[in-house]
């Protein structure tokens, strides 16, 4: 399911139209990027938890030249599914 997809789906349960319901997706996709770089948690209850991962530096090795190289420490976004989420797919 890609974003327009969803979209229809939202507007078709919430009874929007297609663009306000693409409007409200914008703003909670936004909403939580924001609280994400915020470096806060969103915790959606019955659903996940989305929350930012520090991954330190580290070596690789580039498997072209076989050389070591220095891969940079960053942040990563991570979501971890909740208990009725896991309930409904399995």
């Amino acid at each position: 399911m890609n974003k327009t997809e969803l979209t229809k789906a939202i507007a078709a349960k919430a009874g929007l139209t297609q663009v306000d319901a693409k409007k409200a997706l914008d703003a909670t996709i936004d909403a939580i990027t924001a609280a994400l770089k915020a470096g806060d948690k969103v915790a959606l209850i019955g659903f996940g938890t989305f929350a930012v991962a520090e991954r330190p530096a580290r070596q690789g090795i580039n498997p072209q030249t076989k050389q070591v190289i220095e891969i940079a420490a960053k942040k990563q976004a991570k979501f971890k599914a909740g208990a009725e989420l896991d309930a409904a797919i399995n």
